[in-house]
């Protein structure tokens, strides 16, 4: 198996062994009780029904795909495999085929487990937008800079990171598989928590699809603000130069007879979705 099967940018990190220790080029058969468990791994929940599926497979045809480990002061820090370890472990393997990797720091181990996770579609929504979460707030990686390390768009990071403003109980949905992570969303234009619970459980009792569940949000009338009006005689520039400086962009009132409209100016697709970002984050 060539380093490729590993993904964007872990071929760099991949460390060459004296021949005689590898399965093939790049793999070492590194024993089991030499690996430590990865304190970063992204995955948290392990389907019990898979695990026994991967441990018969392995004990018809052995581990396949290398797990990635990292050097420690004593063996082994698992980087990637968790799940791979686990069943050679049932199996009572003595050893396992590895990618001995170079990780710098904690935050490129946690990237590379992610990476890897991603790639391999391991991850449910809940711990995919954790460990995004993780990466920006423990090690300060913006949203740009966490899409470039996993492949994916900013945007998809920023919708992700967004389902962890849901309720606990919707988190766990998501989490074990009951709703997905586009139905979470769905859920979020809700607004209250009251009415993202209410909407969560139609969408449970009656087995809405995304789609539907956005089309019942979009259904639903929204309350009028009688409390807070605007007149046409209030200082309008003012108020243009306090969302000005909120949004970071030009902005302007329009006031009508009754009511008016906002004009919010953008001058790319990324600014328009930094203002999006913005405004959901509100």
């Amino acid at each position: 198996m060539s380093a490729k099967r590993l993904g964007r940018g872990l071929e760099s990190l991949i460390i060459s062994e004296p021949e005689s220790q590898f399965a093939k080029p790049g793999v070492a058969k590194i024993l089991l009780k030499s690996i430590k468990p990865n304190p970063h791994q992204p995955r948290r929940d392990f389907d019990e029904t898979a695990l026994e599926e991967l441990v018969a497979s392995i004990k018809a045809k052995g581990v396949i795909t290398p797990i990635t480990v990292r050097e420690a002061k004593e063996g082994y820090e698992l980087v990637a495999g968790e799940r791979r370890c686990r069943a050679a472990k049932k199996v009572r393997l003595k050893a396992i085929p590895a990618y001995v990797i170079n990780v710098k720091n904690e935050s490129e181990m946690m990237e590379v487990a992610l990476i890897e996770n991603i790639q391999r579609e391991d991850l449910n929504p809940m711990e995919e937008a954790e460990a995004y979460a993780v990466l920006n707030s423990k090690y300060n990686l913006s949203h740009d800079a966490i899409a470039k390390s996993v492949g994916k768009k900013r945007v998809t990071v920023s919708n992700a990171l967004r389902l962890l403003k849901l309720p606990v109980e919707i988190r766990k949905s998501i989490r074990k598989g009951k709703i997905s992570g586009g139905h979470g969303r769905a859920i979020l234009q809700a607004k209250t928590i009251a009415s993202m619970n209410k909407l969560w459980r139609v969408i449970l009792n009656k087995d809405l699809s995304v789609r539907a569940s956005e089309a019942l949000v979009k259904s639903k009338p929204r309350k009028t603000n009688t409390t807070k009006v605007i007149h046409s005689t209030a200082p309008i520039r003012a108020i243009e130069n306090q969302l000005i400086e909120l949004l970071g962009t030009k902005v302007k009132l329009k006031p009508g007879q009754a009511g008016g409209s906002i004009e919010i100016i953008y001058f790319s697709d990324d600014d328009l979705e930094r203002i999006l970002d913005l405004l959901q984050s509100l």
